[in-house]
């Protein structure tokens, strides 16, 4: 009677792997999700429009209520989907998880646009401007609505509903010395200059990133600055939309690892998509509590 709706953060555009290990997952299971195709770098109020108008329009194609997963960013559009429009979407909205999101504001983002902080040293906020308004053709407006400031006016004017299921999950990133020095992922770098292969694709060269080590790096400097533990992105503190169920596993997990398979993943431990399952359903539980306490105020 649900089907599952993704929602993703920051620059998912342009990480053609983002949750598709979690969507493969889940479509063997037989379980029907969507993933949300906005552009994830316009603004929360332009985004949670659209997110509105992509519920509407697939539960009037499926007949079934929609669960939300919003990760980073997502969860914060997914909410002030929720929270503006809820009065067209209650009927048609089964629950909300928000996974690693900055529901509260982001520390980075806030740094990044504030006077007198690390945009006096590097101009950090004209080299994000050109990034996202020129590179990738996005709003700064993104950027901003995730500054303290910003959240802390938008939450002001709206809440989500009391009566909505919503499950909050956040983690913290290990930063142990073996973990700063982990080279984890591998990315693909263009080489438009050689020549092209036979198929008419540019060559591509293997690059290790050090996604793993630059997410404990940015953990450390936010624990040093701000004495909070953080996922490397979003502290813990700012992950809780309040009255949620919480969900705070002691496993240390980056920001990235919602994201991307790692080829480090322990097999004993749960992966992204078993984890993403975990708290749909945990969402759904949630919602089945919450009718039974309403039906018997209304006895």
């Amino acid at each position: 009677s649900v089907l599952a709706f993704f929602v993703l953060g920051l620059f998912s555009n342009h990480g053609p792997l983002y949750f598709v290990s979690t969507k493969t997952s889940f479509s063997k299971l037989g379980l029907t999700c969507h993933i949300a195709k906005i552009h994830s770098e316009a603004s929360v109020e332009k985004n949670a429009k659209e997110i509105k108008d992509y519920i509407e329009e697939i539960y009037w194609g499926s007949k079934k209520r929609v669960l939300l997963l919003g990760h980073s960013k997502g969860g914060v559009d997914a909410a002030a989907a929720l929270s503006i429009y809820w009065s067209d979407l209650k009927d048609k909205v089964a629950g909300l998880a928000i996974a690693q999101s900055p529901y509260g504001g982001s520390p980075i983002a806030s740094d990044i646009l504030r006077e007198g902080q690390l945009g006096d040293y590097v101009n950090i906020r004209k080299l994000m401007e050109i990034l996202i308004c020129k590179v990738i053709k996005g709003d700064m407006q993104a950027l901003e609505d995730l500054t303290y400031k910003r959240r802390k006016e938008f939450l002001k004017k709206h809440h989500l509903p009391r009566e909505l299921p919503v499950v909050s999950f956040h983690t913290e990133a290990g930063i142990t010395p073996a973990v700063l020095a982990t080279l984890s992922h591998i990315a693909h770098a263009e080489l438009p200059l050689t020549a092209p292969l036979s198929d008419g694709q540019p060559a591509r060269l293997p690059v290790v990133m050090p996604l793993g080590a630059v997410m404990a790096a940015c953990a450390q400097l936010l624990r040093v600055r701000y004495s909070e533990k953080s996922d490397g992105v979003v502290a813990r503190c700012d992950a809780e939309a309040p009255g949620s169920v919480v969900v705070r596993p002691k496993r240390k997990l980056d920001h990235a690892w919602m994201v991307y398979s790692s080829l480090n993943d322990d097999p004993s431990e749960a992966d992204a998509a078993q984890v993403c399952e975990a708290l749909l359903t945990l969402v759904v539980e949630v919602g089945q509590k919450k009718r039974r306490e309403l039906s018997m105020k209304d006895e």
